[in-house]
């Protein structure tokens, strides 16, 4: 699996450097008040990547960071609540009590 993933990134960087490439020219932006800019078109389609993929990656962590505290407080709740077990002494385990063994008649002994 990790080959499968080492071989999609460089597959990724091949095409990301092949439309480098073969885009290298200059696109001019008007900005306000009369400012003009010139920039790569590589470089501008990377900045328009990151401008719409990052606010919503970071909206996506914090909903996830947001979820795992609410949880971390529900387990802590519920952990609170449970009842602790009360451990109470063990009675002593009775040894058995063997029934004596009749002696035979004195008058038998000899």
């Amino acid at each position: 699996m990790q080959f499968l993933k080492i071989l999609l990134w460089v597959l990724l960087a091949f095409v990301a450097a092949i439309f480098t490439f073969g885009n290298w020219t200059w696109v001019t932006i008007n900005l306000w008040g009369g400012l003009v800019a010139e920039v790569n078109l590589p470089f501008l389609m990377l900045l328009t990547f990151l401008a719409g993929w990052l606010p919503t990656y970071l909206y996506l962590r914090t909903q996830r960071w947001r979820l795992a505290q609410r949880l971390n407080t529900a387990e802590r709740v519920i952990a609170d609540l449970k009842p602790t077990p009360v451990i109470l002494a063990a009675d002593p385990v009775p040894t058995p009590v063997t029934p004596p063994v009749p002696l035979p008649p004195a008058d038998k002994l000899l």
